[in-house]
C-alpha cells in the first residue's frame, strides 16, 4: 500500500512492516521499540538514542556507517552509551526532486537494516503525516516516546534513567544551519542546544566555517572524522540509475534488488523505452528476481 499524497483529508497509510499485509496510519501507530536496548549496561553512562532525519532516497551504505561511526565515537570519546538508533524518513509533503514515495523509502530503510544491524530501527511516524514536519518536531516526538511514554531506560540497579535524544547527520546539514534564514533561532536553540548533534565529516564540506556561526552550540555539536573516506550519496545513486550504470556495492544488496524490482529512479522516458524488453546488463535485473517480478 502506497502513501496518500493527494490534497485531501485522508491520512497517509504505510505498510506496518516488511513481512506483513497490515497497514499503519497515525491512528494505529506504535512506536518501534524492538531494537532498543532494554537495560543500560553502565549506570554512570548517559543513555543516548541517535536519530537520523532525511530523504533516504535511497538509503546508502554511508547512511548506515554514520550510525556505526557515531557509536564508536560515543564509546571511545564520550560518556554516552548508545542504546538505539533510528532512521526517520521525511514524508511525501517534502517536495524534493528525485524523492521516491514514502512507501518505497520506508521499505528500503527497513530492508537496509533488517539483517545488517541489531540496534538501528526505522520509525514511520514522520512520513505518516500528510504535512511536512520540521526536524525539531521529530526530535520532540522521540523524546516524548522514549522518556514520557516509556519512562526512560532501566539501569542495572533497576532505576529508570532519562534517555538523551540527539540528531545524527552529515556535515552538509550543519552548513545549512549556519546559513542565515534557513532555520529559525527557536529551532536551532532546541535542536543544537537541547538535543545536540553528531555530525559526520564529508569530503568537500568545510565544516569549520559552518561551525563559526554556531559557536554558542559548540559543546553540543560533536564532529566525527571519517577515517576511511566515503563519498557515496543518494543523489549520486539516482544519477547512476538515470545513466544506466550499476549501483551495486554502493548501497545494501537487498536495497539494490528492491530498486530494480520496482524500477525506481529511472526517467519516465527510459521506463517507456525499456518496457517489455530485458537489458543485456547483468545488473539490470536483481539477483534472485525475474523480469516478471520487476514489473510487479
Amino acid at each position: 500500500m502506497g502513501s496518500t499524497t493527494d490534497c485531501d483529508d485522508r491520512q497517509p497509510e504505510l505498510d506496518a512492516g516488511l513481512n506483513t499485509n497490515e497497514t499503519m496510519t497515525l491512528n494505529n501507530y506504535i512506536f518501534p521499540t524492538d531494537r532498543l536496548r532494554k537495560t543500560l549496561s553502565d549506570s554512570d553512562k548517559i543513555p543516548l538514542v541517535l536519530v537520523s532525519c532525511g530523504s533516504f532516497s535511497p538509503p546508502t551504505n554511508l547512511h548506515l556507517r554514520m550510525f556505526e561511526e557515531a557509536a564508536d565515537y560515543c564509546e571511545f570519546e564520550t560518556n554516552f552509551e548508545v542504546v538505539g538508533g533510528f532512521f526517520s524518513p521525511v514524508g511525501d509533503a517534502y517536495k524534493k526532486a528525485g524523492l521516491a514515495s514514502a512507501h518505497h523509502r520506508i521499505k528500503m530503510t527497513r530492508i537496509a537494516v533488517q539483517d545488517s544491524s541489531s540496534w538501528i530501527g526505522v520509525d514511520p511516524w514522520e512520513p505518516l503525516h500528510k504535512e511536512y514536519l520540521p526536524t525539531v518536531k521529530v526530535l520532540d516526538h522521540f523524546d516524548h516516546e522514549l522518556n514520557e511514554v516509556m519512562g526512560g531506560i532501566e539501569t542495572p540497579s533497576g532505576e529508570k534513567k532519562r534517555i538523551q535524544v540527539a540528531l545524527l547527520a552529515g556535515a552538509d546539514l550543519i552548513q545549512t544551519m549556519s546559513t542565515p534564514g534557513l532555520w529559525t533561532k527557536e529551532d536551532l536553540n532546541r535542536i543544537l542546544g537541547h538535543y545536540g548533534a553528531f555530525i559526520l565529516e564529508r569530503s568537500g564540506t568545510d565544516i569549520d566555517d559552518a561551525l563559526l556561526s554556531l559557536q554558542q552550540f559548540r559543546d553540543n555539536i560533536r564532529v566525527i572524522s571519517q577515517l576511511i573516506q566515503n563519498d557515496v550519496s543518494s543523489t549520486k545513486i539516482r544519477l547512476f540509475r538515470k545513466r544506466g550504470k550499476s549501483i551495486r556495492y554502493y548501497i545494501p544488496d537487498k536495497v539494490v534488488d528492491y530498486i530494480y524490482e520496482h524500477d525506481l529512479y529511472v526517467d519516465d522516458e527510459k521506463k517507456q523505452s525499456d518496457k517489455g524488453k530485458g537489458r543485456a546488463s547483468g545488473d539490470s535485473t536483481p539477483s534472485g528476481s525475474s523480469i516478471i517480478a520487476a514489473a510487479s
